[in-house]
């Protein structure tokens, strides 16, 4: 369990410390899964970070990632775990207390 008396930068998670990856989580938030091509196209990024940062994501358990083929295409469709979820959800809670603590306006 987090120690609430410390400073809620603690709780922030480095899995979301590449504005990539905490995008993509943000995307993926609902537990949609979407393929490749449409998170590239909403994220506006080249298919190399993108890949990494999925990558990243599904090594530390925050995705899940699925490979099928479309016709002659191989497709790779990702969607967001309950622990990636939860995490994110932390990650902004965390957030919001930083901003309250320095009187500025809510996330």
């Amino acid at each position: 369990m987090a120690d609430r008396s410390a400073h809620p930068r603690t709780r922030l998670d480095d899995n979301f410390a590449s504005p990539l990856r905490f995008s993509l989580l943000a995307t993926l938030s609902e537990g949609i899964e979407l393929d490749f091509a449409t998170l590239r196209e909403i994220l506006q990024c080249a298919d190399s970070p993108l890949s990494k940062s999925i990558s990243h994501l599904h090594a530390a358990g925050y995705v899940t990632v699925r490979k099928a083929s479309l016709g002659s295409r191989q497709r790779t469709w990702v969607r967001s775990t309950g622990e990636g979820r939860e995490a994110f959800a932390g990650h902004l809670q965390a957030l919001r207390e930083i901003v309250a603590l320095g009187g500025g306006a809510s996330l």
